[in-house]
């Protein structure tokens, strides 16, 4: 380019700074650009998106200041499709920012715990509904008290809640607002009650709720494909044929998993089961409608209805195997394994028996008790298993000072030698 009159920025082609913009989306790039080009501030109308991060007008003054730039930039992008708000700003303010661009944003982000206003988390989200068009929704840190005024999302395909404090009421309307949803994730979420959703097209779905109240989830998701489940203490599911990926856990609160409801899943490739008590029912519920599971995890703490911890009760070895022949790769916690290795657990092996798929197996072991059985249990996983390629079996937070502890680890050191090559020990 010519140095002087006519060169610089100003002289690149309309077609060609009309592209490079459209590669911005953070708000001080786009304003650093339109300081150096009045090409480039012609044409903040073509931005598709915009992006404030936090802390981008922490110099300027605050949420004031930052008001004013978000007003001034979104009205001038008229192709405004993706808008993600981090920075402090005024949550009067939203209504107003997405009435002017309803028509064309398809893309919604905002950190609500960023927001400056006593009733930030409600009634101003019900703005939402007057953009008919959005295609994917995320909000950051807001309460929720009772269901919001969408009306109908109809377009709505991916919705993610994060950190937020609802009620049962809320989550269920909001939900049910968004009938077409195909990802759903509620991350981090406080909230007890009964939720309950049904969501026909939805393929991945994500809820992750905390708190000590006890909650139920009733969830009729026939498409389901990746379901991961955190916090409830009674579950119940309509679907699930297609169901390849299940995780069931509650490690945070108070109560356990008392009952779980569900069909057989017959697609299923990975199921994780986690927490610190769970009731037998629950698990043998869920253990028996996958019985196609190729991969299974299993770290639950104790069993018990209430308040008492229990140890598992005893598992038959054959049995279990029998009933997922298709099982490669098995993660198992100590209480578990300790269930597979009592008085009667290998009373039914006989040379018929095989784990005919079993390639995979990582075992926790917590305490050095009942180490002949131990010993047998991991013995007989490897020499049923014809196709076993690696066992770890790690020793974990198991106290030196036990009088058992030392010969246990002997017996094991011996277990590896003899399987040279497949056993190994953390």
């Amino acid at each position: 380019m010519e140095r002087g009159g006519g060169g610089g920025m100003d002289a690149l082609p309309d077609g060609v700074v009309q592209h490079i913009l459209s590669q911005l989306s953070s708000a001080r790039d786009v304003a650093a650009c339109a300081g150096v080009s009045r090409g480039m501030r012609g044409c903040v109308p073509f931005l598709p998106a915009l992006y404030f991060p936090r802390g981008a007008f922490d110099a300027a003054g605050g949420a004031a200041a930052a008001d004013d730039a978000i007003g001034r930039m979104v009205e001038a992008a008229a192709r405004l499709e993706e808008l993600v708000i981090y920075c402090p700003f005024s949550a009067a303010r939203l209504p107003r920012w997405l009435a002017v661009r309803s028509a064309s944003l398809r893309v919604l982000e905002l950190r609500m715990d960023s927001a400056v206003s006593s009733g930030a988390g409600s009634g101003h989200l019900d703005c939402i509904g007057a953009v008919a068009n959005l295609e994917e929704l995320r909000l950051w840190g807001l309460t929720m008290t009772r269901a919001p005024a969408w009306g109908q999302l109809e377009r709505l395909r991916v919705l993610e809640i994060v950190g937020a404090a609802v009620r049962d009421v809320a989550v269920n309307g909001a939900v049910g607002a968004c009938p077409n949803l195909t990802d759903l994730a509620l991350i981090g979420c406080e909230c007890s009650g009964a939720v309950a959703m049904t969501l026909p097209l939805v393929e991945r779905c994500r809820l992750d709720f905390v708190g000590s109240g006890n909650c139920s989830l009733a969830l009729a998701a026939p498409l389901v494909e990746s379901l991961e489940i955190q916090g409830f203490c009674w579950i119940s599911l309509q679907g699930g044929i297609r169901l390849k990926h299940l995780t069931i856990a509650k490690n945070t609160g108070t109560g356990s998993v008392y009952n779980i409801e569900i069909g057989k899943l017959p697609e299923l490739e990975k199921l994780s089961l986690r927490g610190v008590q769970w009731s037998w029912g629950a698990i043998s519920s869920v253990l028996q409608c996958a019985g196609e599971v190729k991969y299974l995890v299993m770290k639950i703490e104790f069993c018990g209805d209430h308040d008492t911890l229990e140890p598992f009760p005893e598992v038959d070895l054959v049995d279990f195997f029998n009933s997922h022949p298709k099982l490669i790769k098995f993660e198992i916690h100590g209480a578990m394994f300790a269930a597979m290795c009592q008085k009667n657990s290998l009373k039914n092996l006989d040379s018929r028996f095989s784990i005919t798929c079993l390639e995979e197996v990582l075992i926790t072991v917590r305490s050095p008790l009942n180490a002949e059985l131990k010993l047998n249990t991991l013995e007989s996983l490897v020499k049923y298993s014809p196709r076993m390629r690696r066992m770890v079996v790690r020793i974990s937070q198991m106290k030196n000072c036990h009088g058992s502890a030392d010969g246990f680890f002997e017996e094991i050191c011996k277990f590896m030698y003899m399987n040279n090559g497949r056993v190994r020990i953390e």
